[in-house]
């Protein structure tokens, strides 16, 4: 799913301590916008140890650990920046949120989410994470409900109308759950316009990955464009009660198109959810 409003600007910004060890932040933040996390990880590192009271250095590298999947160690820089200045980092509450999440921790991410989002209540139209968390707890009209919200935000954007159809199906049927989908606009990714005729009943999981298959990308794009295809194919047979072929277009999605995206963590904690079942 696309990149949510609420991306605390803060990781990329010097809006913080004066005294901050700018040299290594400034590193640090400048590698995180050009997806250098290992870089801004050792960036982030040596502004912790120049300063071990500066809560945006401990932000920044749990940002850094984070992306690296380092999960236990970002939940960490998370509580330590959170600690050191409560008010300006309380986005660490959010961020941690997420992490758990990866890590299995469906509960905990609830939890976090919605302390966050009492904190800031706008922030629930487009926390889609946090309409994912609530699909993943079994709390399917809540999730219809959050991702109906984000239709403003996401208009354009079929995951959000994916997991609002899925959440209503879960809840009500699909066949209900068909007569209530979000309308969108054009998204141009490929394979998400056949995603959306899928949960129209206009296309089989079969055209989505020969979509994903034929279309004209360098290797990332494609790799990219399978990695959902398997990936939405997977759910949306959940959604219908064909518990194998999930389970098969998920492994299929998880371990032989990885990316790196907070989606290829939606699509591994439900394999491994599946698999202890």
């Amino acid at each position: 799913m696309r990149s949510i409003a609420l991306l605390i600007s803060l990781t990329l910004t010097g809006t913080t301590l004066a005294d901050d060890p700018a040299e290594s932040l400034g590193k640090a933040r400048a590698a995180m916008k050009r997806g250098d996390y290992e870089g801004a990880l050792k960036a982030a590192d040596a502004a912790v140890k120049a300063d071990a009271k500066s809560p945006v250095a401990f932000f920044l590298r749990a940002e850094a650990y984070s992306h690296l999947r380092k999960h236990e160690e970002a939940i960490k820089d998370y509580e330590t920046a959170l600690m050191l200045d409560p008010r300006e980092f309380d986005a660490a509450i959010n961020q941690r949120g997420g992490v758990k999440f990866k890590m299995g921790d469906i509960k905990g991410s609830l939890e976090d989410f919605e302390k966050f989002i009492k904190l800031h209540p706008a922030a629930y139209d487009d926390h889609w994470r946090y309409g994912i968390s609530l699909y993943y707890a079994g709390r399917f009209v809540e999730g219809a409900k959050q991702f109906k919200a984000g239709e403003k935000a996401f208009g354009n954007d079929v995951e959000n109308a994916f997991f609002h159809y899925i959440c209503s199906a879960r809840a009500d049927g699909v066949e209900k759950a068909r007569m209530n989908i979000l309308k969108i606009g054009p998204d141009s990714r490929i394979p998400m316009m056949k995603i959306y005729d899928l949960i129209q009943g206009k296309a089989k999981a079969a055209d989505v990955i020969e979509t994903s298959e034929k279309a004209k990308l360098n290797d990332e794009e494609k790799n990219e464009a399978l990695f959902y295809g398997h990936l939405y194919a997977g759910l949306n047979y959940e959604a219908e009660g064909d518990k194998k072929k999930c389970i098969e277009h998920l492994t299929e999605a998880v371990e032989k198109h990885k990316i790196s995206h907070y989606m290829w963590d939606v699509g591994n904690v439900h394999l491994q959810m599946l698999k202890k079942k």
